[in-house]
């Protein structure tokens, strides 16, 4: 049985239609996470329009993919907001899309005042591991994330008690 906290969005779908992860983006992926023992998840169904080869997951949308797990792993694990400063995918197999829901998941190995290094790994429909991922972001001070990139605080993206 899973212990996992569904992670609340707490960004405005209308100001911020951001491709991975807002609701209002008809022609984004529309991710939502959740949290377990500092791991950050995600599960998505790839639709047809998201392929490259017939029925293979484009490699552009397996980066994205990844890449927005690992942002969020920084808003969410980190207590704050960065950009990404590189990222290094490996592709192991082709992603079906007719194999059914990917998952997702993303954790930090070495956090630093500016940096945070994050691995994220993505599996098909059948659980099997076809890419992962090594980013580094750089941090920012969370006072600054606030104030300029609307940052709402570690707080805001885990579920209102009572």
């Amino acid at each position: 049985m899973s212990n996992r906290i569904k992670i609340r969005n707490p960004f405005d779908p209308v100001g911020n239609p951001c491709f991975g992860c807002s609701p209002s983006n008809a022609a984004g992926l529309r991710l939502n996470f959740e949290a377990e023992d500092g791991k950050l998840y995600a599960v998505w169904d790839p639709l047809p329009q998201f392929q490259g080869y017939i029925n293979v997951l484009h490699g552009g949308i397996i980066a994205t993919l990844l890449d927005e797990t690992g942002a969020w792993c920084i808003n969410v694990m980190a207590g704050t907001s960065g950009v990404t400063s590189s990222l290094t995918v490996r592709y192991l197999k082709p992603v079906h899309i007719s194999k059914g829901k990917v998952a997702v998941e993303a954790a930090i190995f070495r956090l630093e005042e500016r940096s945070a290094h994050i691995h994220c790994r993505l599996s098909d429909g059948e659980g099997k591991h076809c890419a992962e991922a090594d980013i580094e972001y750089f941090l920012y001070p969370e006072e600054i994330a606030r104030r300029r990139y609307h940052y709402p605080g570690k707080e805001a993206f885990y579920p209102q008690e009572g």
